[in-house]
């Protein structure tokens, strides 16, 4: 069979009655209910006005109706999932960004999401889940936008499947157009890195607004004939009720997420022995490696780093699945797109073992930021995508990350990781967490700070744990304020945030 370029293609794989979607008490909606659901969707959406490449914004809570209303209205239409915590202001400017077709809520929505989208004279679509019949069924009403979709029928690979927004912490969120054939491509490669087939169920704990869950979690899944178990968000107390209850072969999160889940695992023990997993997945942020041994030590599989963007449908390089090696600290190898390194000016692509920026093309990754030529003028040198990160590719092909460009520390010239102080502090025995960013400086511009989360009934001062850096790396490394909170400030996908987090702390020259 050749290689599916849309997702009506994609969601052609699965044998009809095998399950697609499931959930917590409900039964499986199988994948021959998928396809029916997603024509039925696709045919709905089109007697109200709508149609391919239309944006369609997605206000749902996490779970099974998110996870099949993303796969079937991307069948017919552009969709864009929106966080559904988002307040009335943030809704306002999503939605005249998109330039909103229509707004998809629950019937019985109260978000604030639907007066803005009426003061805006975007149409409201109501999704009706069927709480008894299988998990992510619904049906879509609504009054018809007055006129017909420009053009109908199911979606072709040159079709936007879907939009997303950066996450705009150093500028104006910017939109990143994904077509079929980009979001059809990553879900094949993490498919083929992870060997997923018709008998793997994923575990799915990551909010469905975010590229991670939609495509690592269910359009992998999908694709490869098996299926999705959608928990409603993540919550670290229920998550190995979870785990019994779906069976799951295999889970992916971000690192704070399995960190909060190992916290909870050695009064779990029963219920990890009884749920045998064949590996876990990690990706959004870096997985620190003490996490890494943790997890593996904890639950008996391999742990895969994976390393994916949103401009790149989620994912591009990944340790690989034993018997070949998985290096910790790194995020493996290329894994679909072409990875390299380029120097930072963009004059050419390093060799081995030099540090510069990491760019990535191939068939997942984005043509471009829609209506923004300042920003793509940014982001492609001839033909490659820069990805904002720097990183270091070794002899054997496995790239590191050493940070975000724009998160590196430049202390009075002097360039530091954020991420290497990191992994120093998680090393003593006191701390569970650590996340080193920038503070202002008056002289310097700016300076080292961290903040920490300790381990349960462990102790350790300041001065203590600037003298356990001070040991391992350079002075100028070491940090010069190290805050001790109880939870470390997280995005909506629960990343750590470095930028803005002095300004948040109140940490000033």
């Amino acid at each position: 069979m050749s290689a599916a370029t849309n997702v009506n293609e994609l969601i052609a794989t699965g044998r009809d009655d095998a399950p697609a979607i499931l959930a917590p008490d409900r039964p499986a909606l199988s994948h021959g209910g998928l396809r029916r659901l997603a024509a039925d969707t696709v045919a709905a959406l089109n007697r109200l006005g709508i149609g391919r490449n239309d944006p369609v914004a997605i206000v749902l809570p996490n779970g099974p109706e998110m996870a099949a209303a993303f796969v079937a209205i991307a069948a017919g239409a552009t969709t864009a999932p929106l966080n559904p915590a988002y307040r009335a202001e943030e809704f306002d400017f999503y939605l005249g960004d998109l330039d909103a077709k229509a707004l998809v809520v629950e019937r019985g929505s109260q978000s604030p999401a639907i007066a803005v989208a009426q003061a805006r004279g975007v149409p409201i679509v109501e999704l009706i889940a069927d709480p008894a019949g299988p998990a992510g069924a619904f049906v879509l009403e609504g009054a018809a936008a007055g006129r017909p979709a420009t053009i109908g029928g199911p979606a072709d690979a040159d079709d936007v499947a879907l939009i997303l927004h950066t996450s705009g912490t150093t500028s104006r969120p910017k939109m990143v157009p994904l077509r079929h054939r980009n979001v059809c491509a990553s879900a094949r490669n993490i498919r083929v890195a992870l060997g997923l087939t018709a008998a793997d169920c994923c575990l799915n704990i990551m909010p469905l607004f975010h590229i991670h869950g939609l495509i690592a979690a269910v359009l992998s899944s999908i694709g490869a004939g098996g299926s999705v178990f959608c928990a409603p968000g993540f919550n670290a107390l229920r998550f190995f009720a979870q785990l019994t209850e779906a069976k799951p072969t295999w889970y992916t999160a971000v690192p704070t997420m399995h960190q909060a889940i190992l916290a909870r695992a050695e009064r779990n023990r029963e219920a990890i022995a009884a749920t045998p997993l064949r590996l876990i997945r990690s990706s959004s942020a870096s997985l620190p490696p003490q996490v890494m041994r943790a997890l593996e030590e904890t639950f008996s599989v391999p742990v895969i780093e994976s390393y994916g963007m949103t401009e790149a449908a989620h994912q591009m390089a990944s340790n690989p699945l034993p018997p070949r090696p998985r290096k910790p600290g790194t995020v493996g190898v290329a894994a679909g797109p072409e990875v390299a390194i380029m120097e930072e000016d963009g004059a050419r692509l390093l060799p081995s073992g030099d540090t510069g920026e990491v760019v990535i093309r191939g068939d997942n990754v984005t043509a471009g930021y829609a209506a923004n030529p300042e920003a793509n003028a940014k982001a492609f040198t001839d033909g490659w995508f820069r990805t904002g990160d720097q990183g270091v590719i070794d002899a054997d092909g496995y790239l590191t990350i050493t940070g975000r460009l724009k998160e590196l520390i430049n202390r009075g010239g002097e360039k530091i990781s954020p991420r290497e102080v990191d992994e120093v502090l998680m090393d003593h025995p006191a701390v569970d967490q650590a996340v080193t960013f920038s503070m202002p400086h008056d002289k310097l511009g700016e300076e080292v700070a961290a903040v920490v989360v300790l381990v349960e009934g462990a102790s350790a001062g300041e001065s203590e744990l600037r003298d356990f850096v001070s040991a391992r790396l350079a002075d100028f490394k070491v940090p010069r304020r190290i805050l001790f909170l109880a939870e470390i400030p997280k995005g909506a996908t629960g990343k750590l945030q470095r930028i803005g987090l002095a300004q948040r702390l109140g940490l000033t020259a």
